[in-house]
């Protein structure tokens, strides 16, 4: 599962960047520059071919694929991840080939990243990654728990369909800095 690529990385202390949100597009924009500003931070925008996905990570992402089991079916999972300012930032993307599998592997994934975190129920943030396809099972998520190593982390979860496509979007580590987290999630964007 993606998660588990997440778990075993290890996440270094993350060094904050600080950022005041007054509107949403205001904020987006000064989060955006304000991050920017960071040494740790460098902001750019990420098209990983094959998954409709734009979206903006602050670092350079390496590419990652595996075959595992989602929903019942062997698929090819594709991830792009990065590590900077502490924590761990990904996107990751599997065709699952039959619409009607997409709602039941997008319910596996969030369980997955759960699991491997041992966390419990996470709290939903009223936001949607914009040009999905509707899925109650997607959604923006604040997540919290420990990796496998016990360390604590907290972060983001976003998880998204696009046709036959499911994808996660994750953001973690032990203090990802609040303005950092929201850039990413509002940016998330998706176009096939």
């Amino acid at each position: 599962m993606p998660a588990d690529l997440l778990a075993s990385s290890q996440v270094p202390r993350p060094i904050p960047c600080r950022g005041v949100r007054a509107c949403l597009i205001a904020s987006v924009c000064a989060l955006v520059l304000l991050a920017a500003c960071s040494p740790s931070l460098d902001w750019r925008e990420v098209r990983p071919p094959g998954s409709g996905a734009a979206l903006l990570m602050p670092c350079r992402p390496a590419s990652h694929a595996r075959e595992l089991a989602l929903a019942g079916a062997r698929i090819k999972l594709t991830l792009h991840a990065c590590q900077a300012a502490g924590s761990t930032w990904a996107v990751a993307w599997a065709d699952v080939g039959d619409p009607a599998r997409v709602g039941a592997s997008l319910q596996e994934l969030r369980q997955s990243v759960l699991a491997n975190l041992g966390g419990g129920s996470p709290a939903a943030l009223p936001q949607q990654v914009p040009g999905g396809t509707p899925s109650p099972q997607g959604g923006v998520f604040e997540v919290a728990g420990r990796l496998p190593d016990g360390q604590a982390v907290r972060g983001r979860l976003a998880l998204a369909a696009l046709g036959t496509r499911v994808l996660q979007f994750t953001a973690l580590g032990p203090q990802p800095d609040a303005a950092a987290l929201d850039t990413f999630t509002q940016s998330l964007r998706l176009a096939p």
